[in-house]
């Protein structure tokens, strides 16, 4: 039995955003859109308080190395075309294998 656990961060620079709820109100429309796509875990990470960055963690979890990275791809994809703000940054990371 295969378990894979992928990763995608994505991090965003948010040009003339003047508060924090302006940020919010971009993250969560684009978590909403992202978790009713494709079913993912979605959140912020590490930039909860910069007004100017956006960094999100997408994770998802499949038992097909190629089904999982062909999600998070499309993923991806859908984050770049509906989000307005300029994406600075993007890794997609999978890991994991047979279990024991």
């Amino acid at each position: 039995m295969s378990m894979f656990i992928g990763i995608l961060g994505v991090e965003f620079c948010l040009h003339g955003n003047e508060s924090l709820k302006d940020k919010r109100r971009v993250a969560n429309s684009l978590k909403q859109k992202v978790r009713n796509k494709f079913n993912v875990g979605i959140a912020e990470v590490d930039s909860e308080d910069d007004m100017n960055r956006l960094r999100l963690a997408v994770v998802s979890v499949a038992n097909d190395k190629r089904r999982l990275e062909g999600r998070l791809t499309k993923c991806l994809s859908m984050i770049e075309a509906v989000c307005p703000e300029e994406m600075v940054y993007s890794e997609l990371s999978i890991q994991g294998g047979e279990l024991p």
